[in-house]
């Protein structure tokens, strides 16, 4: 598995609006991300930047734009950054994490109903 950049919480919330929307320009990102944060242009730009720097997404001129599109893929980096989290906080042991969310009453009957559903459903697919 390739290593994926270390992406900050802002440069995350730019990487979802790209995900969503790619390709996309400059104006774009800055108008998407209007209704959900407090940054000028020239702090989204700047997020911008670290991305491509940081070989998170690839920039491409169009005529005074300038369009991005994700080179690391969402599910990907969800995927890392799930098991990333995983080996900091429970030793990598995903039983650890539910039942710590189970103890502190972080998840409801619902959410229980459905971890149900899914455990059924692998065991089922590994007859």
């Amino acid at each position: 598995m390739k290593k994926l950049p270390q992406i900050s919480d802002a440069e995350y919330q730019v990487m979802k609006v790209i995900w969503r929307h790619a390709p996309i320009n400059t104006n774009q990102v800055v108008k998407s991300l209007e209704p959900v944060s407090s940054w000028n242009p020239k702090t989204i730009q700047t997020l911008l930047l670290r991305l491509v720097k940081k070989g998170a997404l690839a920039k491409e001129k169009d005529g005074r734009m300038f369009v991005y599109t994700p080179i690391v893929l969402e599910e990907e980096y969800r995927t890392d950054a799930s098991r990333n989290f995983l080996e900091q906080f429970y030793n990598g042991a995903i039983s650890s994490m539910v039942q710590n969310f189970i103890r502190q009453d972080q998840i409801s009957d619902e959410e229980i109903r459905q971890l149900k559903e899914i455990l059924d459903e692998k065991e089922a697919s590994n007859d």
